[in-house]
């Protein structure tokens, strides 16, 4: 009995972790460019801004820049920038986009590059997945989706949740 037992226990376990690794895995990718694990945090009832986090890899040989971004959950998408200027933390639109150059690239994480949901249509809530269309210039147009995430799901970095400021554009 206690063998069964243990090896209930260690293929739930197993099945598990296969699973979470499914769910926290996602990529999507479109020619050159792939998009890895995008992300985002549940938002408060009455917060009007969300984040959305991802990595985006261009395997190309040009460099492609992210210009836009939309989702029907948010009236705009912005593309952000979380740098320390003076000694204070300050975040700034980045209004002629992001550049991903050829063969690299680049994290939008907290506390660094991200996208600002804007005049939120509802909250974001923890486990629902959010559409968001990516618009480069130099590739072609991808869509993706945002997984909701635990406050908690990434502790490693100490981070900004800027979805709760209430800056209005």
């Amino acid at each position: 009995m206690r063998k069964l037992i243990t090896l209930l226990y260690v293929s739930s376990a197993l099945i598990a972790s296969v699973f979470v690794n499914a769910v926290m895995a996602h990529e999507y990718s479109v020619g050159d460019i792939e998009i890895g694990h995008p992300w985002s945090r549940p938002t408060p009832p009455g917060t009007s801004m969300g984040v959305g986090y991802l990595v985006i890899s261009n395997h190309g040989d040009n460099d492609i820049k992210l210009v836009s971004a939309n989702t029907p959950r948010a009236n705009h998408v912005s593309i952000h920038e979380t740098l320390m200027k003076d000694g204070v933390m300050r975040m700034q639109s980045l209004e002629s986009g992001l550049t991903i150059p050829a063969g690299k690239h680049v994290e939008l994480k907290p506390l660094s590059y991200h996208l600002m949901l804007e005049k939120l249509t509802a909250p974001l809530k923890e486990g629902e997945s959010i559409p968001l269309t990516l618009q480069f210039e130099g590739a072609e147009v991808i869509e993706v989706e945002l997984s909701v995430q635990s406050l908690d799901a990434d502790t490693k970095d100490t981070e900004m949740d800027h979805s709760g400021h209430g800056m209005e554009h």
